[in-house]
């Protein structure tokens, strides 16, 4: 920015960085009186955002397809104390429906575990976390996809198992870029269908057991598989699988309308809680412990079978076709809203961003996840278990790093209000029984690891790209340099290219708006900038209505500031007006920055706004 009168602005010559990509100039100090504010837009109607059972629908199907497994999961490890452990994690579950009421009042955008830690740490560490969010996604899809084909095989014998998985990927692919709505409403009819489903097979299955007990004394008094506390410690583990799917809600709240987030959270507890321990009771008394233990993939057809005969058996093999085809829903639905809060903080291609002007949906971001599920499905060749070890350790890594994020959110973002509080006795039990669960996961299948880390290593390759963009073709600059020193015209023309594409990812604007001249928060707002964004251009704005009101000094330690990051031009503007959203989208179009460019320190328990009215403003002190 422009130095005072009597002091020089230094030379390029006396800064560290040389070239001119490095120093992108000194930055200048301006004012604006003319900013011209448009009329706040109204808030979205209610009827364009999902209401509180198409929501609970997307995000249910998902959670609720966990009671076609989890209890012979649970069984095999547990034995006759299934129905305890999966009690047990239901309670765990209670816990963290707060831990993400909370995150969510204080934060309702998109993104899940990504948003949490991109407002209270850094975007490395956050783009982190959406790598593991995109690796159970990816899981999701596929395994539900090929166990729903699965079991329509059972209906059907002539059913090609691969082409039907692709075809459904493909047909759940359509109805998302057709638009969420749409794909709500298919949610919510395959969501009825199932409670339907689940609640008449208790019925008649605890009918028959009344009928005769005889199964559940026998298996009631079978040993516990090696001891008490092994079987409880595993039989946990594997149980926990049975709230997978609970972080779905987190990534499409902006597609909510107001106050359903948390009643998605409720509804999802309650079903888990009701029906998981339930039926693993059930299962008990209808069937022999061993071939529960077998791990069966039809253990609810073979329920309804004992319990009301063939057509009952078929009818949950219909549900379970739908049910899991409803998980590949949610995958899509959340995937979208997800990687498309990536692109919009440069951890993605900006062309996934792009909208098709039929639906307005995100149509690449679609189509790459169907591309990515298929070309899975294709490499195992159809035979897709070796994506369960992925899927666990996602799925719990997530959950962990949800609770951290809650527990990051108190403490650095204690004034941001919020409507609903986890204490943190709850935070930190909810934290350290999800870590139990991955412990117990891991030594059930230590081969799981190895399979995680060969996929997390090339998801966040794309990701590490994103990232050293601006590294990388600077390597590929000195390595022409080097290889065609001979061709020096060639060289040129290729160097002032790579330059020009330096120039044009570090060309973004990034506008910090202060409330005082502190010069240690203009330094750490700065060095954010300088570590966690890909700019070279920094604009420090001031609003005032009273001009005097202007500190006196913001200028002069922007000026210092200025010359601490010779790498950073820091700008100020001084804009007369009142903060709001209004002001934020009129600068935004003024200044050509769009407002996830825009950043605030955390407000206090008294400001005037919603975050999410701020039109995706990022906390960042």
């Amino acid at each position: 920015m422009s130095q005072p009168t009597d002091t020089a602005a230094p030379t390029t010559e006396q800064t560290t960085a040389s070239s001119p990509w490095n120093f992108p100039g000194w930055g200048s100090a301006s004012r604006l009186d003319d900013l011209a504010v448009a009329p706040a837009n109204p808030p979205p109607k209610a009827s364009h955002k999902l209401g509180v059972w198409s929501s609970t629908a997307i995000c249910g199907n998902d959670i609720t397809s966990s009671c076609l497994y989890v209890s012979a999961l649970a069984a095999a490890q547990a034995g006759k104390l299934a129905p305890v452990v999966l009690a047990v994690v239901a309670g765990v579950l209670f816990l963290f429906r707060r831990v993400y009421a909370e995150v969510g009042s204080a934060l309702p955008l998109n993104g899940g575990t990504y948003t949490v830690l991109l407002n209270t740490t850094n975007k490395r560490t956050a783009a982190g976390a959406a790598v593991l969010t995109l690796l159970s996604y990816v899981a999701t899809a596929v395994i539900s996809a090929g166990e729903a084909m699965h079991y329509a095989h059972n209906l059907w014998h002539g059913l090609n198992v691969f082409w039907a998985t692709v075809g459904l990927l493909g047909v759940f692919a359509v109805l998302n870029v057709v638009g969420i709505t749409e794909s709500a409403i298919v949610a919510l009819v395959i969501f009825i269908f199932h409670m339907v489903t689940l609640t008449v097979l208790v019925i008649v299955g605890t009918w028959t057991i009344v009928q005769d007990p005889t199964m559940l004394q026998a298996n009631w008094a079978m040993p516990t598989p090696g001891g008490f506390v092994k079987a409880l410690f595993f039989g946990f583990a594997a149980a926990m699988l049975g709230i997978s799917g609970f972080e779905s809600s987190a990534n499409f709240i902006e597609e909510q309308a107001e106050g359903v987030f948390p009643k998605t959270l409720r509804n999802m507890w309650a079903a888990v809680a009701i029906f998981n321990p339930t039926i693993s009771l059930l299962s008990l008394g209808l069937l022999p412990l061993i071939a529960i233990q077998a791990v069966p993939p039809d253990l609810l057809a073979q329920m309804a079978d004992r319990s009301a005969g063939a057509v009952m058996a078929t009818w949950v093999s219909i549900d379970a076709v739908l049910v899991l085809s409803g998980a590949v829903l949610t995958s899509f639905v959340g995937v979208t809203g997800l990687v498309r809060r990536m692109s919009l903080d440069r951890c993605l291609p900006q062309v996934l961003l792009a909208k098709n002007a039929w639906r307005g949906t995100n149509h690449w971001i679609i189509i790459g996840f169907f591309v990515v599920c298929v070309s899975i499905l294709v490499a195992t060749a159809g035979v897709v278990s070796t994506l369960a070890g992925v899927y666990t350790i996602s799925f719990l890594a997530v959950m962990s790093l949800f609770a951290i994020g809650n527990m990051l959110l108190k403490v650095k973002r204690a004034q941001l209000p919020r409507s609903s509080h986890a204490s943190w006795p709850a935070v930190t039990i909810a934290l350290g029984a999800v870590l139990i669960g991955l412990v117990g996961n891991i030594m059930l299948d230590p081969t799981s690891v190895r399979v995680f880390l060969i996929y997390f290593v090339g998801a966040s390759a794309v990701v590490g790209v994103m990232f050293l963009r601006v590294q990388l073709l600077r390597g590929a600059m000195f390595m022409l340099a080097a290889i065609v020193d001979s061709t020096l015209q060639f060289n040129r023309t290729a160097k002032k290219l790579l330059v020009t594409k330096i120039h044009e990812i570090n060309s973004p604007k990034m506008v910090y708006f202060t409330r005082g001249d502190d010069p240690a928060e203009l330094n750490r707002a700065a060095l954010y900038v300088q570590e966690n964004e890909q700019t070279h251009h920094l604009t420090i704005a001031h609003i005032y209505s009273d001009e005097a009101a202007i500190p006196p000094q913001l200028a002069e330690h922007l000026a210092g500031i200025d010359r601490l990051y010779p790498e950073l031009k820091i700008d100020f503007l001084a804009v007369k007006g009142v903060f709001g959203p209004e002001l934020i989208e009129a600068l935004s179009a003024r200044l050509a920055v769009p407002t996830n460019y825009m950043f605030i320190g955390t407000p206090s328990d008294r400001f005037p706004h919603r975050i999410e009215r701020l039109g995706g403003v990022r906390l960042i002190l």
